[in-house]
């Protein structure tokens, strides 16, 4: 009878110093995976096991989502839905991404930096569709047409930018003894554009007038920001396995509940601006001009080209940095 033997698993102390994670003691995985043992580690308890899965399936129920919306709209004669469905594709792009690198990070330190350079891109990309989709739907009525709703995606597009290259900085270049720097700046790298694109959505929620309050919409914003908050909390908190270390190394670890929470805040997201895109339609097609498909392809592309630009010259140096420097 065929049996599946799969990789030995390693503790803490056994694995290079960049492959730890802090209270996390067990189940990792060794560091010179193959491409074989990476995919067995899909169905293999690792302390990872849970990281690809939680956003695997997620990338495919979002796939699935765009299908049947796209279905279900007139997707090639009305322009007003562009925007969503550009906003969809990038939350479909960003967990598998996550889910792959997640899935590859074991078969060199050289292969881990560049799986999430991929993972940050992707990230930053999609928050690039988030400013798109909120330039679209859910800028205030005393902000469309104004100078900043031009701007508005032009620094979305920067933004990107600056999010790719300063979080890959922060994972290439930092030594251990400077992680909580490292962490830092890779926080930063998320949290501004973050808190750019959600600019017109903080004017509705806190000074929001007329049209702008709507009530149905208004809540589920509340509820995507709630989730948004938790997901850099636990991000940075490292909780429950700081404060109970091996406890938490297969399930329940923060890296698990942040790709839990974030998965929630993009779906409650995905509602709150579907819902802005049809209750305020007819408004905003009297009142706004709409993106052409030229400016959503333009502006993804660009910053898809510029992207993987800083992507191949972080992981070109990775390999011109001599062999000793790269030992643990």
């Amino acid at each position: 009878m065929l049996s599946l033997k799969f990789p030995r698993l390693l503790s803490i102390n056994q694995v290079p110093k960049v492959f730890q994670e802090p209270g996390i003691l067990f189940g990792y995985r060794h560091p010179r995976s193959s491409a074989a043992d990476c995919l067995f580690s899909l169905f293999q308890m690792t302390n990872e096991t849970l990281n690809i899965w939680t956003h695997f399936l997620p990338a495919w129920y979002f796939l699935w989502k765009l299908f049947a919306l796209s279905s279900t709209l007139d997707v090639s004669n009305d322009m007003y839905t562009w925007p969503f469905l550009a906003y969809m594709v990038t939350c479909c792009i960003y967990p598998f991404t996550s889910s792959c690198a997640h899935t590859f990070s074991t078969m060199s330190t050289q292969a881990r930096h560049i799986c999430y350079f991929f993972d940050y891109g992707a990230l930053s990309t999609y928050s690039l569709g988030s400013a798109i989709a909120y330039s679209a739907y859910a800028f205030p009525e005393e902000w469309i047409n104004s100078t900043f709703h031009h701007g508005y995606v032009p620094i979305a597009v920067l933004n990107t930018v600056i999010s790719t290259g300063l979080s890959c900085y922060s994972s290439r270049f930092s030594k251990m003894q400077q992680r909580r720097l490292s962490k830092t700046l890779r926080m930063l790298a998320f949290v501004y554009p973050y808190l750019f694109d959600s600019t017109p959505l903080f004017y509705r929620l806190y000074l929001c007038t007329g049209e702008s309050c709507m009530e149905g919409v208004i809540p589920v914003h509340y509820r995507h920001c709630v989730f948004a908050f938790l997901t850099g909390f636990v991000f940075v908190a490292h909780l429950p396995e700081r404060l109970a270390p091996g406890c938490f190394d297969y399930i329940g670890h923060s890296h698990q509940l942040f790709h839990v929470l974030g998965i929630i805040g993009t779906h409650t997201q995905m509602e709150a601006i579907f819902m802005d895109m049809n209750a305020r339609r007819d408004w905003l097609l009297a009142s706004s001009s709409l993106i052409s498909l030229p400016q959503i392809v333009g502006s993804v592309i660009i910053s898809l080209i510029i992207t993987l630009t800083i992507i191949g010259a972080f992981s070109m140096a990775l390999y011109s940095t001599p062999k000793s420097s790269r030992k643990e």
